[in-house]
């Protein structure tokens, strides 16, 4: 079962707002899934990312493969940097 990193459609027409989770790549878009992972609203400004990032890491690890648009959130979060080995850039500050 190849798993992946993508965004959930959800909220009102013209209205959406997005979960991140992590399901069966052959599963539709807003069909089954295995965990939410975090949620994507759009239409704030600045837009608001909320991952939680242990699990994002548990399933990347896993080998899980992100869609590009979650891999840019993941980045965002400070995920991806931890995934790839690079230290984070608040944790980097501190030191």
């Amino acid at each position: 079962m190849a798993v992946k990193l993508r965004l959930m459609r959800m909220g009102k027409k013209k209205q959406p707002t997005y979960r991140v989770v992590a399901a069966d790549s052959r599963s539709p878009r807003n069909g089954r899934f295995i965990e939410v992972v975090g949620t994507y609203q759009p239409r704030l400004e600045p837009s608001g990312v909320v991952i939680d990032n242990e699990k994002a890491l548990k399933w990347l690890r896993n080998g899980a493969k992100p869609t590009d648009t979650v891999e840019r959130l993941l980045k965002i979060s400070g995920a991806w940097d931890e995934f790839q080995g690079k230290a984070p850039a608040a944790a980097a500050a501190e030191s």
